[in-house]
């Protein structure tokens, strides 16, 4: 299929209630938070976790549309694929190398055609088995930043109890252990992404159809993906810049402070997403960018 031609920017509107967005493991699984600002954070391979995902489900069984990075499967088994397909052992890929020129080309091309993460968010195919097992390295056309929430958060610990014991010398003295959960009462979080129709001409050939597939899976990447710990979330917006050209007609930075998102008159501590008001200046745009508003 034929690369994009266009760049795209993006903004990412989703909310949490009830919910963990994204623990942070060096505290204790608690929700991230800039310590400085009390805003909240999600990473983004979080988001990126949940975008692959959603592609695994719709796609299941479909070539060109298998996930790289996913549980269970280590990734050099991935990579021997790739070495079967141009017919040189994984064990002797070094030595092969030397001998052809082209031969990272062709992993490469062969990784992205089979893997749409690979072909979306690029991907480090270096692992080791006897010798270097190197599929080389691809930077892919679609990134995304870390999210922060649109105002200071204050995550709370609930604490919870269950009735099932653990150790069997415990069941005779007590009937409930305890435990704890932490929790967001409501964020609205905020996430902004790049597409680069350049990198994608030049290395993985992300095409229209790729392309169409990500705004779905970002507009229900939490749909199939809930989880109690997660509590209730939503996309509530995704807003796309899209320029006339493969370079781009204005800075990214430019085009995102054009999206305003503020609090609803009279409203101190939100806790839906009807509390705010997102606005799009669009009779702003530069010329040959033009916006979608998709949700």
């Amino acid at each position: 299929m034929e690369p994009i031609k266009n760049r795209y920017d993006f903004v990412i509107l989703y909310d949490v209630e009830n919910g963990n967005p994204n623990g942070d493991p060096d505290a204790g699984n608690m929700p991230r938070i800039d310590p400085e600002s009390g805003f909240g954070l999600v990473t983004d391979v979080c988001l990126k976790r949940k975008i692959r995902n959603y592609v695994e489900t719709v796609k299941e069984g479909i070539p060109g549309y298998r996930i790289y990075v996913k549980d269970g499967v280590p990734l050099n088994r991935s990579d021997k694929e790739a070495c079967e397909y141009i017919g040189v052992e994984a064990d002797k890929i070094k030595d092969a190398k030397k001998k052809d020129d082209n031969l990272d080309e062709k992993l490469r091309d062969f990784m992205c055609r089979n893997f749409y993460d690979i072909r979306t968010f690029g991907a480090v195919m270096t692992t080791f088995v006897k010798s270097a097992l190197n599929c080389g390295q691809v930077r892919g056309p679609v990134q995304l930043g870390f999210s922060r929430s649109i105002d200071p958060i204050l995550p709370q610990e609930v604490t919870i109890t269950r009735v099932a014991i653990t150790k069997e010398s415990d069941a005779e003295n007590k009937g409930t252990e305890m435990g704890r959960k932490y929790i967001v009462p409501y964020a609205l979080y905020r996430c902004e992404g790049y597409i680069s129709a350049n990198l994608a001409r030049k290395t993985t050939s992300f095409s229209e159809d790729d392309l169409a597939l990500l705004w779905e899976a970002i507009i229900n990447m939490f749909e199939n993906d809930r989880s109690a710990a997660r509590g209730k979330m939503a996309v509530r917006e995704l807003i796309v810049f899209k320029h006339d050209s493969e370079l781009g007609n204005a800075p990214a930075h430019k085009l995102f402070e054009q999206v305003k998102v503020e609090k609803k008159a009279g409203v101190a501590s939100p806790r839906a997403y009807a509390d705010y008001v997102v606005k799009v200046e669009d009779d702003k745009l530069p010329q040959g960018v033009t916006c979608t508003r998709m949700v």
